[in-house]
């Protein structure tokens, strides 16, 4: 018997947790469908399904394999698609999500310039903090920032966010400056409430040596946006986004902080649903992202005057 056949029934199975609906929705027989199961599980040498008289639940082994089920078959319509809609053009409503901060100051811009691009398309914009369910809500894709958690959604790593350490000269006049790592405990820093936990982790330079730092802090704030202008004000330290303070670095209102050390990247994603393959418009607008950032420039040290260098971005490493 057909294999992805095979995996297609099987997952149709977990999803509507019954022989019968699944057969309803596949137009199959439930005799069929039981042959598709059990030659699944004859291959493997596992069992798959937990049967009782009312219902049909996975096993540990079962949702393991139906997780990568939906992967492959995702795939295999990907491909299909793909072969039939290389020529098609983009269009019709992209619907996108992300946070408030990267929607504002990274994607808003980026999808002003795609729409000039592709005319047929518009664009729905959701921005908010929390992660929202992409197949409930109908949304496209999303723009993920961190590293993710175990999903059966698809994941392409787009770049890496560089997160800066800087404080205002005011601050610093006040304060005085840290000289490494461990002198953060001293100050004021300024928290993302989302981060967790409360830690900040460098590398040095020099020899390798990682550290984390336990911080704290009297402003705490689940906005990008609300720590940078904390920090503006003279209040206190922040770890921000590179995207966030480039322009306050390159004017002189804020101060880049231990240069000699580099702190934890924070990888961006875009995210979308496994039952969804890529349409021309999503597959358009993944590919026109990764190219932007691509060639976004990184703030760098320069290591004389305390000022920020802009260099081109390294090569991304992207993965599916």
């Amino acid at each position: 018997m057909d294999r992805f056949v095979g995996m297609a029934v099987f997952a149709k199975v977990v999803e509507s947790a019954s022989f019968a609906a699944a057969a309803r929705q596949l137009g199959m027989s439930p005799a069929m469908v039981t042959k598709h199961v059990r030659t699944l599980e004859e291959r493997l040498g596992v069992r798959l399904l937990n049967r009782t008289t009312r219902r049909v639940s996975a096993t540990e082994v079962g949702q393991n394999y139906y997780e990568r089920c939906l992967r492959i078959l995702s795939e295999v319509e990907d491909a299909e698609h793909a072969a039939g809609d290389l020529q098609a053009a983009p269009r019709g409503l992209l619907r996108v999500t992300t946070s408030v901060s990267f929607g504002a100051h990274q994607l808003a811009p980026a999808i002003a310039d795609y729409l000039v691009a592709y005319p047929d398309v518009s664009v729905d914009l959701i921005l908010q903090h929390n992660y929202v369910d992409l197949l409930e809500e109908r949304i496209d894709l999303a723009i993920r920032l961190g590293q993710l958690s175990g999903s059966s959604l698809i994941a392409k790593k787009l770049y890496a966010v560089e997160m800066v350490l800087c404080a205002s000269p005011g601050y610093l006049a006040t304060h005085g400056t840290p000289l490494q790592p461990r002198d953060l405990v001293k100050h004021n820093c300024l928290v993302y409430t989302y981060a967790a936990p409360r830690a900040w982790s460098f590398t040095d330079k020099k020899n390798g040596k990682a550290e984390v730092i336990r911080i704290s802090g009297r402003l705490l704030a689940n906005s990008g946006d609300a720590l940078l202008a904390f920090a503006l004000k003279d209040t206190g330290i922040v770890l921000a986004p590179d995207y966030l303070v480039a322009d306050e670095l390159r004017a002189g209102r804020l101060v880049r902080l231990l240069p000699g050390y580099t702190t934890q990247e924070t990888p961006v994603y875009a995210v979308y649903p496994h039952s969804h393959y890529l349409s021309a418009k999503t597959r358009t607008f993944i590919d026109f992202l990764a190219a932007r950032f691509a060639h976004l420039p990184q703030i760098k040290h320069d290591g004389r005057s305390g000022g920020p260098n802009v260099d081109a971005a390294p090569d991304l490493r992207e993965v599916a």
